[in-house]
């Protein structure tokens, strides 16, 4: 007893899970499921109990499957069946198992007849099915009977719908013979959720229960109201067979003996029956697995050649070989270089374009954070004017200055240069920790001997902190070198002349008036009440912040003018996890709508830090805080007479122009000399020293000792690429060895649309004919009466007796119509059908329309002349 065509395609699917499971992974078919729909009563448990090889569904008159039953099947050693709502008992009796979905049906609907969407879960495992999911759903009524709802019909509709309309879906069409097929529900939802009816086949059940003297041949052999699919016929046991136990090998051999024996079907025996019916659905599995493959094909290869590389070193890998140590060891400290190397002077290959290297971030340091800092220090207006005016005094002492003073300048001068000193030795720091963050990312190459990264990053960063203190020294004695003598002669120096007439404003340097400096998204924070916080896209020119609804650019929300503006810190708030910074006008006035200040956020402190570069080339510095230096002033300072006043003016001009020299000088030498003491002379010491370092603190041994993770690493790597290489000769041993079959061509279906009771009296649509069969075993096309000669095939074909005539197929329909049909002038043929002889199969129901085409019987040749 069992599905035989299931059984074949077993031994298949455990191949490729043992393929899978081998590697570690699931294998994801995602067979697909298979939902039978039709009236009560069609026979639609029976053709899935036919499907399952086991009798084991409830059976009766009217509606017995009354809520829907999910059945998964499951492939197993052991046969026995479980229910969801019954966790951890097995049911080895399957008359139990049929007992068990009765009661559990009737707890939640009752025994009289209601109806639930809710599905019971059955499970049955065997060693004869596939891992599948069948679907028993109730039949589709239009009258409500005992508890049922008024709304039975849609209620039903509704349930059938939540799984036939998935596209793993196959589609089992239920429509008994004994019904018009026109009207047939089944048909018709199929329709609606599969219009291209790939995956619909229709069945057609109780054959054997028709009207003495009709059949169903027209519609089974697809020329009357044709499916994409077809049909399949299929005879089920009767009532009478159920309660005197008829078993399902037995009833099966009564199927296939009463298609062989009716003279309508005999022909066609070979595609009707339920084995045939399995074969079908088995043919569409083993499809939808071979459309599966090349997907699981495509992923074991590229997980097989992404390993390729690294198992490559590991196939004749000893562990304990001395040689291989050494020339490891070598090879790492080498790699190690390159990739240090590659961090800081950047590479055109395997380029990151998740975050910045190191030679990007310490790029980064030298020309947006180094540069602030120094004009953080630097532009701090009325602290300078104030200590210009105190030196002025100081150096006149009691007497009143008639000229301006160049010891103050000088004084001044030195001062500013000293403050220098800080955002100099800041920037070391910085660059120091990139270094060492970049060793630390370069050795996670040599994770696989712990004790040879330990030692590297130990050594690297050791000789690193050395050189910090000497590049530190150079940088201080740079700008010991600019105190030692303050050079007024410089090319670039304005002079007392040109000072003394030189105006604040026209110092101020700009960039070109319409150059565009930044572009980038901010958040604009404003308080709820006002709009609350929104993001835009900014704009920043040497003149203007603008900022637009998006970065198209159409739609400009508003322009602030540069002038006066000044940035300052903000505190972030305690929920908040951007980083702000304020703009704000330094005259107090307002800065956007009635806002003294408006408050920008970003996402990182890094993007903090680059708009500020990006504002400080447009001329907007940031504010110092001068509270206490403003309160503690002395009155006096703000008093001076016009005389010191010029005086002032003059050494601000000199003191702005040299300082923007001095500043040039050290934004230029201070990444040099880092570059030159520091970075340069790591990668120089890596490329020169490192290996004589490594040598000397210990034993090789114990350098190249490798992880208790990486043995295991590599064991694992080798199982996984021979288990990857065995489940791809799999694969293509299933792919030779499996036969796929076309999607049949489509069919003019728009049958399914009309509501006509009486479709038999209509002329087979032209489409039916099935394409695949040759014109050359029916002779000429029939053409009128008059000139119509039988052509020597057709003549001749009595001689080889009765059978073989039915095999024949009807001429096409489009070679006929209503006003010329040869064979529409002697109805006897079709309503004589008990003087056929014995062996030759009735071709018509008595009421068959007499403008269909007929095939002629033996006996009466003389027709076609």
């Amino acid at each position: 007893m069992g599905n035989r065509g299931m059984e074949d395609l077993i031994p298949l699917i455990n191949k490729l899970q043992d393929a899978f499971s081998s590697i570690g992974q699931s294998v994801n078919l995602d067979l697909p499921q298979i939902a039978v729909v039709g009236g009560q009563s069609a026979g639609k448990s029976s053709v899935l109990e036919n499907f399952v090889g086991r009798d084991f569904l409830p059976r009766g008159s009217g509606i017995v499957t009354r809520r829907p039953l999910i059945l998964q099947l499951v492939n197993n050693k052991a046969e026995y069946a479980e229910f969801l709502h019954c966790k951890g008992k097995k049911f080895v009796d399957f008359d139990e198992v049929r007992a068990e979905i009765e009661a559990e049906t009737d707890r939640i609907t009752g025994s009289n007849k209601g109806i639930s969407p809710i599905p019971i879960n059955l499970r049955v495992y065997s060693p004869h099915v596939l891992n599948l999911t069948l679907i028993d759903l109730p039949g589709m009524t239009k009258v409500a009977v005992g508890d049922q709802p008024p709304d039975i019909e849609h209620q039903i509709r509704d349930m059938l719908m939540q799984f036939i309309t998935k596209e793993s879906c196959l589609i089992l069409a239920v429509t008994p013979a004994n019904m018009d097929l026109a009207n047939s529900d089944a048909l018709k939802i199929a329709k609606e959720v599969d219009p291209q009816g790939l995956r619909t086949i229709g069945v057609i059940t109780k054959l054997d229960l028709m009207d003495e003297g009709t059949d169903a041949k027209d519609i089974l052999e697809n020329k009357l109201l044709p499916l994409r699919r077809g049909y399949i016929g299929v005879v089920n046991r009767s009532q009478k067979d159920i309660d005197g136990k008829k078993d399902i090998r037995a009833a099966l051999a009564a199927e296939r003996k009463f298609f062989l024996s009716h003279p309508a079907y005999r022909h066609m025996a070979d595609r009707m029956g339920t084995p045939h019916l399995q074969k079908t659905l088995n043919q569409q599995l083993t499809n939808h697995i071979r459309d599966t493959l090349p997907g699981l094909r495509n992923k074991l290869q590229s997980q097989l050649l992404s390993l390729e590389k690294e198992v490559e070193e590991y196939k004749n890998f000893r562990p304990d070989d001395p040689t291989r140590k050494t020339k490891a060891l070598l090879q790492m400290v080498q790699q190690f270089g390159v990739d240090f190397e590659k961090c800081i002077e950047g590479s055109g290959d395997q380029v990151d374009t998740n975050e910045l290297s190191g030679g990007a971030r310490i790029n980064r340091l030298f020309h947006e954070r180094f540069p602030f800092e120094l004009v953080k220090i630097v532009f701090d207006e009325k602290e300078l004017r104030r200590e210009i005016s105190h030196a002025i005094k100081n150096v006149h002492g009691v007497r009143t200055g008639l000229f301006t003073p160049d010891l103050a300048f000088e004084a001044i001068v030195k001062k500013q240069i000293v403050k220098l000193k800080t955002p100099c030795l800041k920037c070391i720091d910085m660059v120091i920790q990139e270094l060492i963050n970049t060793v630390r990312q370069c050795t996670n190459k040599l994770n696989s001997y712990p004790r040879l990264r330990e030692e590297t990053e130990r050594i690297v960063t050791t000789h690193v902190r050395e050189r910090e203190g000497k590049t530190k020294d150079q940088v201080l004695l740079l700008i010991d070198i600019e105190l030692s003598y303050i050079n007024t002669n410089h090319e670039d120096f304005i002079g007392f002349a040109n000072a003394q007439q030189r105006n604040i404003a026209t110092n101020k340097k700009r960039a070109v008036p319409n150059q565009v400096i930044r572009k980038g998204w901010l958040t604009l924070h404003i308080s709820i009440m006002k709009g609350g916080s929104k993001e835009y896209w900014f704009v920043l020119t040497a003149e203007s912040l603008s900022w637009y609804k998006d970065e198209e650019e159409k739609e400009k929300k508003y322009m602030l003018p540069l002038d006066n503006l000044k940035i300052r810190d903000v505190e972030k708030g305690f929920m908040s996890t951007k980083h702000i910074f304020a703009i704000f006008n330094t005259e107090q006035r307002n800065v956007y709508k009635d806002l003294r200040q408006i408050e920008l956020a970003c996402d990182s402190q890094e993007d903090v830090d680059s708009w500020k570069a990006s504002f400080l080339r447009a001329g907007v510095y940031p504010e110092k805080d001068q509270v206490e230096n403003e309160e503690a002033a002395p009155a006096d300072t703000f008093s001076m007479d016009p005389q010191l006043e010029r005086q002032v003016e003059t050494i601000r001009n000199l003191v702005d122009s040299y300082i923007g020299i001095i500043n040039k000088s050290i934004r230029d030498l201070v990444p040099k000399t880092i570059m030159h003491l520091m970075i340069n002379n790591a990668k120089d010491f890596i490329h020169s020293e490192l290996l004589a370092y490594l040598y000397s603190s210990g034993d090789q041994n114990s350098l190249m000792e490798e992880s208790a993770d990486q043995a295991q690493r590599r064991d694992e790597m080798l199982r996984m690429y021979h288990a990857l290489k065995e489940a791809l000769h799999i694969i293509g041993d299933i792919t030779t060895n499996t036969i796929s079959t076309p999607v049949p061509p489509p069919v003019n279906d728009n049958w399914l649309q009309d509501s006509s009771p009486t479709p038999q009296r209509r002329p087979t649509p032209a489409a039916s004919q099935p394409p695949s069969r040759p014109p050359a075993v029916r002779g000429p096309t029939p053409g009128p009466p008059p000139t119509m000669n039988p052509s020597p095939a057709f003549s001749t074909s009595p001689a080889f007796g009765a059978p073989p005539i039915p095999s024949r197929p009807a001429p096409p329909a489009n070679a006929f119509n209503s006003s010329q049909d040869p064979f529409s002038a002697p109805p006897q043929i079709p309503s004589r059908p008990a003087r056929i002889p014995p062996g030759v199969p009735s071709r018509r129901p008595p009421g068959a329309p007499s403008h269909r085409p007929t095939i002629i019987r033996p006996a009466e040749p003389s027709l076609l002349d």
